[in-house]
């Protein structure tokens, strides 16, 4: 067992897991599991390789900040480094990052800047150009730049590769990366030149992102948008050398968390949504083979950050990446049917108090009221407010002193247009399927079905 002094001595050294109940064809797979990292990511290596660099180049000393743009693991890899050295750390984020990441940036003592995910670069929101500016603004400041960085390429030379070549004995014949910075595939192209020429190395870029588009036809095109995270990219960064890549595969998201959905399943190994378009790659890859071959890929991160997202059944559904029964009437838009227990809700003897906690703890405006299966109320934050706003004790009255009873049922077959009629007035659609009650249509339901039909006319 590794014995360590500091937390950041652990970065590194990750194991090495063959792939067992995985179709892989011909080829052998193989996961390095850089998620066993201390910041549970492969960035921590790079993280820890740019502030060192930083320090003995003298750019960085005691009471400097460190500024960088990030979409999440190389933002906790800087939080837990600089944490553990002393530096104050700002980190410029696309609002796209999950949830899980943000608290864990902020709980290691990362100060968060939040822009839009939704502008390209040279747009001054845009995270790189955003983080720059911060950087001319502030007193003894550093600006990590990872994108240009030759610190981060030169973890992977030094520590990566020759970790990933001891580790497979000499024989590796195709390696599997993605692009973010482009760290990996350009550390690991130096290493691989050197000690075995012939081993392939094979692209996995979400789709959306402009790279695997320049390596089958060297033209940068029109970026898109992908849900994926970590990985992918609308320009080429400056420090990607993408000579040695000889394949490239574009792996939609929904393939993506597919695939990483079977990995925990197949393998136990609860992975990120990178991870998936790698994994999802490495296995078009390997299937592809003629030969007998030693194939291995990376494990970027660990799946506990995705938790509310792609390992989240309702919200792969609200975002149209898992399929529902179709009835083709309002059931389709019952995000969270009341049958499968996905409905929060309180009892008319519950206490106001009980009602709010379940409203923090959830994330709901609005409970419905039930006694047995039997709908017979409503409690939104109104209600409660009206309740408590002069007198805090009245948190221990019951829901049913506050509930509002003026209920607005709806059957499956009412039209949509009277649906909505109902929803832009503020209220909520309780949704009866003959005698039962099915669950409840909010105007978000409708909002996510009217965007998952967008395409069918």
């Amino acid at each position: 067992m590794q014995k360590a002094d500091r937390t950041i001595d652990l970065i590194g050294n990750t194991p090495l897991l063959k792939a067992q109940r995985l179709d892989t064809g011909r080829c052998e797979l193989f996961l390095k599991l850089e998620n066993q990292n201390p910041g549970g990511s492969i960035k921590d290596r790079i993280a820890l390789s740019m502030i060192e660099a930083a320090e003995r180049e003298g750019e960085i000393r005691s009471g400097s900040t460190l500024i960088e743009a990030t979409a999440g693991n190389t933002g906790l890899g800087l939080a837990l480094v600089a944490a553990q050295k002393g530096y104050r750390l700002i980190l410029v984020i696309p609002d796209k990052m999950s949830q899980e990441k943000i608290s864990h940036l902020k709980a290691l003592g990362a100060e968060i800047v939040v822009t839009r995910s939704d502008v390209e670069k040279g747009h001054p929101e845009y995270y790189q150009d955003l983080a720059e500016k911060i950087t001319r603004e502030t007193k003894n400041s550093f600006y990590v730049n990872q994108f240009g960085n030759p610190a981060n390429p030169a973890a992977h030379e030094k520590t990566t590769g020759p970790e990933i070549w001891e580790q497979m004995e000499h024989r590796v014949d195709a390696v599997v990366c993605g692009v973010g910075t482009g760290g990996t595939i350009t550390g690991l192209g130096r290493f691989f030149a050197r000690v075995s020429p012939s081993t392939e190395f094979v692209l996995a870029d979400p789709a959306g992102s402009v790279l695997a588009g320049y390596v089958r036809i060297k033209k940068i095109g029109k970026a898109g948008s992908w849900f994926v995270e970590g990985i992918g990219e609308d320009f080429i960064p400056p420090i990607a050398d993408l000579s040695s890549v000889q394949k490239a595969y574009t792996i939609s998201d929904a393939e993506s968390f597919a695939t990483a959905r079977e990995l925990l399943r197949s393998e136990g190994v609860l992975a990120g949504s990178s991870t998936g378009t790698l994994v999802a790659a490495a296995l078009q890859y390997c299937r592809e083979s003629r030969e007998p071959g030693r194939v291995v890929t990376f494990v970027c991160d660990t799946g506990n950050k995705y938790l509310s997202k792609m390992f989240n059944d309702y919200w792969m559904a609200d975002q149209g990446f898992l399929r529902k029964t179709a009835f083709g009437d309002l059931r389709d838009l019952v995000g969270r049917p009341f049958a499968e227990g996905a409905v929060s809700s309180v009892k008319p003897s519950d206490t106001l108090l009980t009602a709010f906690r379940r409203m923090q703890l959830y994330e709901y405006s609005q409970l419905p009221v039930i006694d047995g299966d039997e709908v017979v109320g409503i409690l939104d934050e109104s209600d409660l407010l009206l309740a408590v706003h002069e007198d805090a004790s009245n948190y221990c009255k019951p829901v049913r002193d506050r509930m509002t009873r003026d209920l607005v049922a709806v059957r499956t077959s009412t039209p949509l247009k009277e649906l909505t009629a109902i929803l832009n007035k503020g209220l909520v659609g309780l949704l009866y399927c003959g005698d039962r009650f099915y669950g409840l249509i909010t105007r978000v339901d409708l909002l996510n079905h009217l965007r998952r039909n967008l395409g069918n006319g």
